[in-house]
């Protein structure tokens, strides 16, 4: 079995956080229903481009929803909600990634649908929380980045302000909902008792900040961006240029510094006083980034790697194709496919849990409300009521 085989996920889902969260469920064996509005064209990621797989399906969509089921309903009607209360009774939890000021206009909390289940977790994904004076604010990541200071620490110096390259505070967000969620579960199964559990774009971003937090919220310290994306405080720990670009070296514990010196044949900057602790090496950061430019430039990133062979902790700077390239991921199965009424073959990466003995599961994303019939035939419903609910657009 897999881990979650048997938990059933109500998700109230579209874009980013709320998507990837299920997904991490449903990648693990949840069966997680994607409720969408058939009027509103479901899911607007569906729509997302560049590259799309026919009328509401895009690449995009495929990558944050592997592995569930489709429902089309309308939560907005008194037979959309006697709906949803029906299916509440079987499930384990219900999820959403709405603004603040949503979930209770949907029927979404607790306190709603607790008399259908006394054990149900309502997961609250929101931008900025379901009280206080943003409750009801659109938020996305890269505002998130923007107002906890990400962009501040990213980019060079003397450059502008720059975000993470990706969505990291949707994944993060949408992994610590999954996390929150199986924990309520798990709580709720051992109790008889469910309850409302929250997270926000915003509470992750701001948590996020971590020792960066500390530091200022104790010293007053405002940390700043260092050049090369260089670690604020442990040194050799940034980018180096190498004969045909770029290498990451981290030497973030002191075991390994006396390991890169020996490596670039200088085994005397163990023991001089500039370079024997971290604290020495933070002061004469700029003089250690030009000793190892002047080495590292005379091979190539590639011959540096396999010269480090793995002692040294090293990487090289990819670009996307290059990192989908790696032979270290092509290998080692790190990518999967499946084949999608579109497009056999379909390719993504695969889910970061494995369970070992265990085959993962590996499906499309679903059309819009493919799964509907089924998912109301498996609450009981028969074919006339399906149809009475499908002739006024309830589904």
């Amino acid at each position: 079995m897999l881990p979650l085989e048997g938990v059933r996920v109500l998700s109230v889902e579209q874009y980013g956080a709320g998507p990837a969260g299920t997904m991490f469920l449903a990648d693990i064996g949840a069966d997680v229903i994607k409720i969408e509005n058939r009027a509103e064209g479901g899911d607007m990621s569906r729509r997302v481009g560049p590259f799309f797989l026919g009328e509401n399906d895009s690449h995009f969509f495929q990558s944050w929803n592997r592995n569930k089921r489709s429902l089309t309903l309308d939560l907005k009607t008194a037979e959309g909600q006697a709906v949803l209360h029906d299916l509440v009774r079987s499930a384990d939890a219900v999820f959403h990634n709405l603004k603040g000021d949503k979930p209770a206009k949907l029927g979404l909390t607790y306190a709603q649908l607790a008399p259908f289940n006394p054990r149900i977790v309502c997961t609250h994904l929101t931008a900025y929380g379901r009280t206080g004076s943003r409750a009801s604010w659109p938020g996305f990541d890269y505002l998130m980045q923007a107002e906890a200071g990400y962009l501040s620490l990213t980019g060079e110096p003397d450059g502008p302000p720059s975000r993470c390259g990706l969505s990291i505070i949707d994944l993060m967000t949408g992994l610590t909902a999954a996390f929150a969620t199986t924990s309520a579960i798990i709580g709720a199964r051992a109790t008889g008792q469910g309850r409302d559990i929250d997270t926000s774009l915003f509470d992750l971003a701001l948590s996020n900040v971590s020792y960066l937090a500390t530091w200022y919220l104790n010293e007053g310290y405002v940390q700043g961006r260092v050049a090369r994306s260089g670690h604020p405080s442990l040194v050799p720990s940034q980018l180096y240029r190498t004969r045909d670009g770029w290498i990451f070296i981290m030497c973030n514990k002191e075991s390994f510094w006396p390991v890169l010196a020996r490596s670039l044949g200088h085994p005397e900057w163990i023991d001089d006083p500039a370079f024997a602790t971290a604290k020495a090496r933070l002061e004469n950061r700029d003089r250690i980034t030009g000793m190892l430019d002047g080495i590292l430039t005379t091979r190539t990133t590639a011959e540096w790697l396999e010269h480090f062979a793995g002692e040294v902790p090293a990487a090289p700077v990819h670009d996307v194709a290059a990192a989908l390239d790696n032979p270290f991921v092509v290998d080692e199965g790190r990518l999967m496919s499946f084949d999608h009424p579109q497009r056999a073959n379909f390719r993504t990466v695969r889910g970061p849990v494995q369970c070992p003995g265990e085959t993962m599961p590996a499906r499309p994303a679903p059309a819009l409300g493919a799964d509907t019939e089924e998912i109301l035939a498996e609450a009981g419903y028969d074919a006339a009521r399906i149809a009475a609910l499908k002739a006024d657009g309830i589904i």
